[in-house]
């Protein structure tokens, strides 16, 4: 006779035998599907079911790097390290991966030149690891020259000066690592401006996010205001309605034209990053999707036909109409060299 498997108990709730199996795998399948916020809901709550399983862990990290939680990938990628969970040097692959969109070079040296000394290294991937070392070590030599030369004269960020955009850009990003606290008076003052550049001012919310700002703040964009308290907005790179226009091409897009699909994925994440986080009119994502369609299509050469895309998407072609100015408009909006 079949053995039974064991009911599991947490904090007096009866969980049914074979429960982390179905979050696991329903976890897989959206982040499969690029379902990223749900693939780490339910990952997050197979963990608790089963600490130490591979599938669960590996998927984990890979859901909160996709949907921009480096640190927390950091965090777990490096607890599974420790614990030895999973294949060392995939984890390892996928550590230095995370330590690179946190812009953590040093943590990188460090790790590769333990390995190095450890002679852990396999064979064919002394090559890969070694380029990455010698990658990051001039990233972490330019940024300690970096900090040394700009650290002690930062007084003041002087936004609305006549310096270009790019010149501001450094400028700003240049504060991720440092305390945002002392400069947030003329921060607030330039978000609230119209004069303010709107890329900067998304550079400068982001960082208010990250350093975890949360008073109100006003935000003035394109002639719009808005009140905003940074810790409760969403990453720039998950926004909601951005991420479901990006869905409704996906859907038409991907597989039938790959090309067109790329090229109005890059006026998605321009557009949306320069707006953000104002939530422009119209609010239906579709008529969005069809109006990035139809400028993708033309940009290509294409002759796209406005009322056939209404149709398509279920929308009215007027909706598409004012997504397209908006997006024209934003377009004309200079976007730095980064």
């Amino acid at each position: 006779m079949k053995k039974r498997e064991q009911v599991k108990r947490k904090d007096n709730v009866v969980y049914f035998p074979g429960l982390e199996k179905r979050l696991t795998d329903k976890g897989l399948e959206s982040l499969e599907n690029k379902k990223f916020k749900e693939a780490i809901t339910l990952l997050e709550e197979a963990r608790e079911l089963d600490q130490d399983n591979d599938d669960i862990l590996i998927g984990l990290v890979l859901a909160y790097f996709e949907a921009g939680s480096f640190k927390k990938a950091k965090v777990l990628a490096k607890e599974m390290l420790l614990k030895g969970i999973g294949d060392y040097f995939q984890m390892v692959d996928l550590y230095l991966t995370v330590l690179i969109q946190l812009h953590e070079y040093q943590e990188i040296v460090s790790t590769i030149e333990v390995l190095l000394d450890e002679k852990e290294i396999p064979l064919e991937k002394h090559d890969h690891f070694l380029t990455i070392l010698q990658f990051s070590r001039r990233m972490a030599e330019n940024r300690q020259h970096t900090e040394e030369e700009n650290s002690p004269e930062i007084k003041e960020l002087n936004l609305f000066s006549k310096n270009t955009v790019n010149e501001h850009m450094l400028l700003v990003a240049s504060l991720s690592d440092k305390n945002i606290r002392p400069y947030l008076d003329e921060i607030i003052g330039y978000l609230k401006a119209e004069a303010g550049h709107p890329f900067l001012k998304t550079m400068l919310l982001t960082i208010l996010k990250e350093q975890e700002i949360d008073r109100e703040i006003i935000v003035k964009k394109f002639s719009v205001e808005e009140v905003v308290v940074p810790t409760q907005l969403s990453d720039v790179s998950v926004q909601p309605k951005m991420l479901k226009v990006k869905k409704l091409l996906e859907d038409k897009l991907e597989s039938n034209n790959p090309v067109l699909f790329e090229t109005t994925v890059g006026m998605i994440e321009r557009t949306f990053f320069i707006s953000y986080p104002l939530d422009l009119e119209p609010e239906s994502p579709a008529a969005w999707a069809g109006a990035f369609r139809l400028l993708a299509e033309e940009y290509m050469g294409f002759d796209p036909k406005i009322g056939k895309i209404a149709n398509e998407f279920s929308v009215h072609p007027k909706e598409i109409g004012e997504a397209i100015i908006k997006i024209e408009d934003i377009e004309k909006i200079s976007y730095p060299n980064i």
